[in-house]
């Protein structure tokens, strides 16, 4: 591997302008395929193999045309206090904003509540509701439509009621970045420059992430992948593309100062901490597409775009960085050794080998020291809370939650929850008396406060029952209530020969978070498998892989902690802007999961492989792991900080899931970066002193010995330069 490497890393120097410009033809392709490919379509939120989706697709066979998706939007007016919106004004309003929005641009339909059997006006009088249907989907609606809308709507405002919207129709698209994910990208550069003294050294990681990232983004769009899969794939791909490009560029600049040439210099680095960034890259790439396993689409289309941004990131750092080399092979270097022939200063003993020794000292002492203080940060992951929120978990400031909280305190916390109950009586003898007992079965539930008449489809073997939870969608009775109608369906199934199928949004996130918490442990087994098996292959070692996993266990798990304290128990809400505390995003643990141990591994590999090297070239072990941090500490804290900056930035966004994903992974690579690999990976090492590196025969001999330190290069390079000067040294003496 680090041969190989070598020689694409002098390749791409040499030939810096043809690499330069083959990754320009290839940005300008991929942008032209991006802007030429069609929009992609939006398939709507589905999950295989549960009993929601059953029923959609039930739903979809059996009502045809019925549910053909396009935006909505939910009017909700509110009348003063005092007063009810069916008065004469208030009414006289409220019929003026359906008119006006029925007048709209792609409106299909708008149902006015005063015209409608359903419960559509509260029982006191002082809510009602109108239902907007459109013709297309909430990404293809235009200006004109939603300014229209919100135009009618503020028209009721100006006429004394409290007028709301929700749907579909007002949903925020993705988020792609903001004014704080500019600080962060602000903070790398600021970070890189303390670190490289230098101002283009500084500058080629940034430079070479963006094309990266412009790159891996071209990609998604040109694919026809949702953009809903970017903004995971915008974090990690700036993120990670700054870090290798860091690593390759500090071992140039050590590689120069050892004396090498600049040509020779770029191969070395490309050959050894290229190596490391393949395998880091391999790494995350596996803990992202190991999203698959959870069977969602959404997370494997998320997972896969982000994986296919680090692929590209670390083919940039592969090739056009040691390019870019080329073009600045002194401007990279630090002031005092750009002049030819000027002898290098002698540099004092760094802060990273300075911490090393502070930690081999007393490596006990500082391992459990971590270990308590990662667990002790995790002890509010015991309460973690699970559900998939909607409108509830929007700030307080938007228009779709006080719609939400408006319908709430006129119909009642389970009114934006409902449960579509699908009776499919196909195979039974009589479908109408089936369909009557299974609305008795709901009417006397405990928990349902309302059942609708149930509508039959044209071959009147399937009826759809909406039932009204007297809780909130994400309230833990809710949950027990949608188990208990499906135990009952059983017992329906099993007397009368039809199924009842729950479903609904309500039933859908229920489902989803039951999926995702079950698929945890198989997504751990699997990824944290391959991964080991893979250090084992980096590092020649058993033992460093599996503390490689430990250490990732507790920074998660106190990542997890964060989490917790912050979007459940309200700790530092306000200052990081969380308008509504409750339970914690369902896919977000996962997600964290995989981008956390891709991100962890990431540092272990950087870090660790600085310790092998010095070890395999005869150092004992306690001085390797100075050696290693000697060289590698600073830049790897260099790297954490800008990860931090960068996930940090997505805190500022309004988005619930986005703003928790940028606090867990910023918390998470703190643990990790400065906790684990900077403590307690050298305390550990320190212990285990010589058996760290052990490997059974039967391993060695199974694994490929992928030179990843560089051994095998230097001693190839140190043999090339012997053999000459040996022959010259017998010709001379023969000549003699």
């Amino acid at each position: 591997m680090a041969s190989l490497l070598y020689r694409l890393g002098r390749l791409s120097f040499r030939q810096r302008r043809y690499f330069a410009l083959v990754w320009i033809v290839l940005l300008a392709a991929g942008a032209f395929a991006a802007a030429t490919a069609p929009a992609a379509e939006d398939d709507g939120f589905s999950m295989p193999g549960t009993e929601s989706q059953r029923a959609f697709d039930l739903m979809d066979e059996r009502f045809p045309g019925g549910n053909a998706e396009g935006a909505d939007a939910r009017i909700v007016f509110a009348a003063p206090d005092g007063r009810k919106v069916t008065a004469g004004d208030s009414r006289a309003a409220v019929d003026r904003v359906v008119e006006a929005v029925a007048r709209g641009p792609q409106v299909k339909e708008v149902l006015n509540p005063f015209t409608q059997d359903d419960n559509t006006v509260s029982k006191d009088g002082t809510t009602a509701y109108a239902t907007v249907t459109y013709n297309a989907v909430s990404d293809d609606l235009t200006e004109a439509t939603k300014k229209s809308l919100m135009d009618a709507v503020q028209d009721g405002r100006d006429a004394g009621l409290t007028v709301e919207v929700g749907g579909s129709a007002v949903d925020a698209g993705p988020e792609l970045g903001g004014v704080t994910e500019l600080i962060g990208i602000g903070v790398a550069a600021v970070v890189l420059l303390l670190t490289f003294r230098a101002l283009v050294a500084a500058g080629l990681p940034l430079i070479t992430a963006l094309v990266g990232l412009a790159a891996g983004i071209c990609a998604i769009i040109a694919a026809g992948m949702s953009t809903t899969t970017i903004t995971l794939a915008l974090m990690l791909g700036l993120a990670v593309g700054i870090d290798y490009a860091l690593f390759i560029v500090s071992r140039y600049r050590a590689e120069r100062a050892e004396g090498h040439t600049a040509e020779e210099a770029a191969g070395l680095a490309v050959g050894t901490a290229g190596s490391a960034v393949v395998f880091a890259g391999a790494t995350v790439v596996i803990a992202l597409a190991g999203l698959s396993v959870a069977g969602v689409p959404m997370l494997t289309d998320m997972g896969l775009a982000a994986a296919g941004t680090v692929v590209v990131a670390v083919l940039v750092a592969l090739t056009l960085l040691p390019a870019l080399l080329g073009f600045f092979p002194r401007a990279v270097l630090p002031r005092a050794h750009r002049a030819p022939g000027r002898p290098t200063p002698p540099a004092k003993e760094p802060a990273g080998s300075r911490w090393a020794r502070f930690v081999i000292r007393r490596p006990l002492a500082m391992l459990l020291l971590g270990v308590a203080g990662l667990g002790v940060v995790a002890v509010p992951a015991l309460d973690l809370q699970l559900t998939l929120p909607g409108d509830e978990a929007q700030p307080t400031s938007t228009t779709q939650r006080r719609a939400y909280d408006a319908l709430a305190d006129g119909f009642g916390a389970g009114f934006n929850g409902p449960l579509t109950v699908v009776v499919d009586a196909k195979d039974a003898a009589d479908p109408k008396t089936v369909v009557t007992r299974a609305t008795e079965i709901l009417t006397a539930t405990d928990g349902v406060v309302d059942v609708s008449p149930a509508v039959f489809n044209e071959a009147g073997d399937t009826a759809v029952v909406t039932a009204v939870p007297g809780t909130g969608p994400s309230a833990t009775a809710t949950k027990d209530l949608v188990k208990a109608i499906r135990a009952q369906a059983n017992e329906l199934e099993s007397d009368a020969g039809a199924s009842m199928l729950v479903t609904g949004r309500t039933a859908m996130n229920i489902d989803v978070s039951n999926k995702v918490t079950a698929a945890l442990i198989p997504y751990l087994a699997v990824v944290v498998g391959l991964a080991v098996v893979l250090l084992m292959v980096v590092f020649r070692s058993v033992l460093v892989p599996l503390k490689a996993a430990l250490g990732f266990l507790l920074s998660v798990a106190a990542s997890f902690g964060v989490i917790v304290a912050v979007f459940q128990w309200g700790w530092l809400s306000g200052p990081l802007g969380v308008a509504q505390t409750g339970p914690v995003m369902s896919m977000m643990p996962i997600f964290l999961i995989g981008v956390v141990f891709g991100l962890a591994m990431d540092y272990e590999v950087f870090l660790v492989t600085r310790v092998r090297e010095a070890f395999v070239r005869g150092e004992h072990p306690s001085q390797a792991v100075v050696t290693g941090f000697r060289h590698s500490a600073r830049v790897v804290v260099a790297a954490a900080v800008i990860m931090i900056a960068v996930f940090a930035g997505f805190i500022g966004m309004t988005d619930s899931m986005i703003k928790m994903l940028g606090l867990g992974l910023a918390s998470a690579v703190f643990f990790d970066a400065f906790i684990v690999r900077m403590t307690m990976v050298p305390a550990a090492l320190a212990l285990l002193g010589r058996t760290a590196w052990w490997l059974p025969r039967p391993l060695a001999r199974v694994l490929p010995d992928m030179d990843v330190e560089g051994e095998k290069l230097t001693r190839r390079l140190t043999l090339d330069i012997a053999l000459p000067a040996q022959a010259t040294h017998r010709e001379e003496s023969v000549n003699t």
